[in-house]
Order: C-alpha cells, then sequence, then structure tokens
C-alpha cells in the first residue's frame, strides 16, 4: 500500500483534535471556523435541483459502469454547474450528498477529488482542507494500487491527468504554506507538528514511482520508440487505460517535482522513453502538453542548453497560438494562458543569451508582450533578467519540514536561490550579446578597437571575452532520443578566429529570408497552375 497509517486521523468533515472547541482560538480563526460551519449547515438545507440530478447521473454512470458519458460529466456538466452555483463558494459537503449515492466509498472518493481542487481553485483552502484532501488521494491511490488485480474503473485521460496535476500543485502549495512560519497561530503550528507525514515528499514521490511501476509505462514507450508492441509490454495492469495513462502522467509529474526541487538533470532523465512530438498520443491533453514543454524548456534553460530550451518553447506556443481561441470551461484553460506568457518570458531571455532565429508570428508576439525588456537585456541590465525569471519561473519549494520554533517565513528562499544561481550565471556571459553585435559588423577586427568599444584598458580582458564567448555559445544540442543527450555545437551564427591582434569573423549560418519562402512557394503555385492547364 502507498501509506498504510493514514487513516488514524479524523475523518472529513469532521474536526480533527488540533481543533477542538475547547481550545483557544485567535479571533481571525475562530471566525474562519465558524463561516465554514454556517456555510456547511446551509448545504445541508438546500441543494439546488440541478446538482441533486448531476450527481445522481453522476453515480448511475459509475454504478453500471457507462463510462463512455464520464467525459461530458467532467467536461461539461460540472464546470458548468461550477460556474452557475459555486463560483464563490463550496459545493456540498461529501457527508451532505453521501445518502444520495449510498453512501459509495468509491463515488465520494471521487467527489472530494473535485470538491477539494474547486477549494484550491476558487475559494482559500484552511488547513483541515490542506489535511484531508492529502488523506483523500491517499484512498485514491490505494484503491488503484493495492489490489493485486487491475480495479474496474476508467476516467477520462482529461480528468487523470488532473488528478496528477492536482496532486502535486497541493503538495507544491503545502509546502510553500508551511514555510510561512510567521503568519501561522499556535493551533496551525501544533497541527503541523503533529502530522510530518501530511504531503511529506517522500509520500509524494512514491505515489508516482509506484503508478510508472504499477503501468510498465516505461517499458511500454521504450518498446514502442524500437518499433516494438506496446501492448506485450504493458502487463495485466498496464494494459489498462487507467494504469496506462495515469504512469504516463507520473512521468510528467517526476519531471514537475524534480524541477521544483532543482535538481533538473534527474527531471530531464525522467523523460528519457518519452517522444517529444506532436504524433505522441499522450500529449492529445492540452494541459499535460503544455506543462510538459514548459519544464523541460525551462531544465534546458537551467542547464545552459539555451538552443534547445528556444526549440522547445516556440514549438508549444506554436501549439498554443493554434488553439488559443478555443474558450474552455476547465479551470486548467486560465493556467495554460498564464502559462504561455511565462513562457514568452523565458524565450525572451534564451534568446538574448543565445540568439537565433525563430518563426516571424512568435518572434512578433514576444516583441509586442516584452519588447522593452529584451531592449534592456540586450544591453546587460541584471535587473530585468531578475525580474523575468522571478516571474516566469516555477514556484520553487524547500520539502523538509520548517523549524517552528522559529518565527521566520521561508516560501521565497528556494526561489531566491535558484534566482542567484541563475542571474550568476547571466553576470558570467552578459557581454556575450553585446561582442555579436560589434562582430556582425565587420569581415575582420582590430582587437584593441574591440576593446575600445568595451571599454578595456587591456587587450588580455579582451582576449578573455572572447574565449568566453566561444565557451558560451559552444553547447550541447538535442537532435532527438533521449532529452539529456545530445552533440555539443555552435549555437551563434557568428564564427570569428584570432590570429595575432586580428579577429577575423565570418556568418557561420545561413539566414534564411522571408522573402526567399515567398518566392519558393509562388513557384510551386505556378508551376501547379500549369499542370492543371496542361
Amino acid at each position: 500500500m502507498f501509506y498504510e497509517d493514514i487513516n488514524d486521523t479524523a475523518k472529513d468533515g469532521e474536526i480533527p483534535a488540533a481543533y477542538s472547541q475547547d481550545d483557544e482560538f485567535d479571533e481571525d480563526f475562530q471566525e474562519e471556523l465558524v463561516q465554514y460551519k454556517q456555510q456547511q449547515q446551509q448545504q445541508e438545507v438546500k441543494i439546488p435541483p440541478d446538482v441533486k440530478k448531476f450527481i445522481s447521473n453522476f453515480y448511475k454512470n459509475l454504478v453500471e459502469h457507462n463510462y463512455h458519458d464520464f467525459n461530458s460529466i467532467y467536461e461539461y456538466y460540472y464546470n458548468k454547474l461550477t460556474e452557475q452555483y459555486y463560483q464563490k463558494q463550496r459545493w456540498p459537503e461529501a457527508e451532505v450528498i453521501a445518502p444520495l449515492v449510498n453512501n459509495d466509498v468509491l463515488f465520494l472518493i471521487l467527489y472530494k477529488e473535485l470538491y477539494y481542487r474547486h477549494v484550491y481553485a476558487k475559494l482559500t483552502p484552511i488547513i483541515n482542507d490542506r489535511f484531508n484532501s492529502y488523506l483523500n488521494y491517499c484512498d485514491l491511490f490505494n484503491y488503484i494500487l493495492a489490489p493485486e488485480k487491475p480495479v474496474d474503473l476508467e476516467l477520462p485521460n482529461q480528468w487523470l491527468w488532473d488528478i496528477i496535476d492536482e496532486f502535486i500543485y497541493q503538495f507544491q502549495s503545502f509546502c510553500q504554506y508551511r514555510s510561512k512560519v510567521k503568519s501561522k497561530n499556535e493551533i496551525e503550528l501544533k497541527s503541523l507538528r503533529e502530522r510530518p507525514d501530511i504531503w511529506n515528499v517522500h509520500n509524494v514521490l512514491n505515489v508516482l514511482y509506484s503508478l510508472i511501476q504499477k503501468s510498465n509505462i516505461n517499458e511500454q514507450l521504450l518498446v514502442t520508440k524500437n518499433g516494438g508492441d506496446m501492448i506485450e509490454a504493458a502487463g495485466e495492469f498496464g494494459s489498462k487505460q487507467l494504469y496506462k495513462m495515469l504512469g504516463y502522467f507520473s512521468i510528467i509529474g517526476l519531471l514537475r517535482v524534480h524541477c521544483l526541487l532543482g535538481d533538473y538533470s534527474l527531471a530531464l532523465k525522467m523523460m528519457e522513453n518519452v517522444e517529444l512530438h506532436n504524433g505522441n498520443i499522450f500529449l492529445r491533453v492540452t494541459a499535460c502538453q503544455v506543462t510538459t514543454y514548459y519544464y523541460v524548456g525551462f531544465a534546458y534553460m537551467m542547464m545552459r542548453r539555451y538552443s534547445d530550451a528556444i526549440k522547445v518553447f516556440t514549438s508549444i506556443i506554436h501549439s498554443i497560438n493554434r488553439t488559443k481561441n478555443y474558450k474552455s470551461l476547465s479551470y486548467q484553460y486560465e493556467a495554460t494562458n498564464k502559462k504561455s506568457e511565462q513562457m514568452y518570458a523565458l524565450l525572451a531571455i534564451c534568446i538574448t543569451l543565445c540568439p537565433t532565429g525563430i518563426d516571424e508570428e512568435t518572434h512578433s508576439h514576444m516583441i509586442e508582450k516584452y519588447g522593452e525588456q529584451l531592449s534592456k537585456m540586450q544591453k546587460g541590465d541584471l535587473k530585468v533578467f531578475e525580474e523575468l525569471f522571478t516571474y516566469a519561473c516555477p514556484k520553487f519549494i524547500n520539502p523538509a519540514v520548517p523549524n517552528y520554533d522559529i518565527m521566520e517565513n521561508t516560501q521565497m528562499k528556494p526561489t531566491l536561490h535558484q534566482c542567484k544561481i541563475f542571474i550568476e550565471e547571466i553576470n558570467n556571459q552578459y557581454l556575450v550579446p553585446t561582442i555579436r553585435s560589434y562582430l556582425k559588423l565587420y569581415k575582420t577586427l582590430d582587437i584593441q578597437k574591440l576593446g575600445e568599444f568595451l571599454d578595456y584598458d587591456s587587450i588580455e580582458k579582451c582576449k578573455n571575452q572572447l574565449i568566453l564567448f566561444k565557451h558560451k555559445t559552444y553547447q550541447r544540442k538535442w537532435e532527438g532520443g533521449d532529452l539529456m543527450s545530445g552533440e555539443y555545437t555552435q549555437t551563434t551564427d557568428i564564427d570569428f578566429y584570432l590570429k595575432q591582434d586580428m579577429i577575423h569573423i565570418k556568418d557561420s549560418k545561413k539566414v534564411s529570408r522571408v522573402s526567399d519562402l515567398y518566392i519558393k512557394q509562388i513557384n510551386k503555385l505556378e508551376d501547379m497552375i500549369t499542370n492543371i492547364k496542361k
């Protein structure tokens, strides 16, 4: 089992011992708890008929294993009712709707997954929500992983992705919440001290690795990559869509978790059997695709593989732009749009550090959004680098339990640490774009003259910068296969060599012009017309 002693705490709807009314609450916490109870009582009085009908229909489909209607139930009706009735309040408690579904254990677990996700997305979770949501995830994963035979359950791929995505998001949110020690009252601190196992990083990782192992997904992906039969490698569990998709989504989940922990090599290592291309059936869940490319691109950027990061970011941004007019009720719609904005910012950083030609549409959107910042970064403004990085990077976490005796908020420390590492790297190479801009103007250039451009009083300093330019523009470049693989190659469009005190420059890449593309297409069209006439 995933975690066997998780049921030693209060059940959903009950107030754990840490919240006993015999304790002295501070005013804010007392008021919050009173409002929570009042809202629950109001829910017991009246559930809208549409909601009752939705719950009954949902339960009926689950009991009768009529899974083909689940997609519309999850994607459309649930989100529609949320917009209509529960924009600013909770869905009915599980205990309130339990009589409508004959107290069915599986249904209530799935319902509570939706319930707590809504609390996190639309409202502000209290500590009781954070604890109980974790316990519900434990029940869900135990239900899936504990049996010796695959469970008879099917859920839409989108829901399966949302389960893994939300599981990791709530873990991330809890780590940050727990680190805000200074803002906690004594009751919250007591609860956190008593339950260090809640959202423990080892438990979270254990779930993801267990789902991967149970589904044989890595074996399936490896066989497929080598042209074999995926079904043969799937095994009893992996042949079921539930386990297969949860296994795959757990790989993406581990990519994300290891990035949040700052281990970028291990993050990309998790993807060794995953092929990034649009034909991949697993990437048809849009939110999964966006998350995959965002974290792969970010990992490449932090590993100084800017060319690969640019390639990844432009690929997914182009895909998002093709579907941006499609409005969805899903809570993932807004998250996808935000990730798109963040990737434009990261793309601007990468292009500053590794000037590369990208498609016209993506380039124009990037200039529209971050043109001013791009100009400042090209001039070496480290403050702009820091601002864009802080905005666009993931919310890093420290998974360790903080010292609750030290009244200090430490939730920003992991992000500040990663930002410091990144800025130190930028500081080492901020002159690369400037040197490139000068070298682009000449075929030959005296090194002393370049030193004057850079305000250097020593030729040796100028030579050191040229060596640094060579080093920083020589990167490993991915050409397919394992994301960690790749040959070292020059990533800039300028090459040069130094002969005595003279720099000899040449363009190392042929830049394709838009006009050439149009002329080529016009010629094709004329040939087609000629053939038709014949």
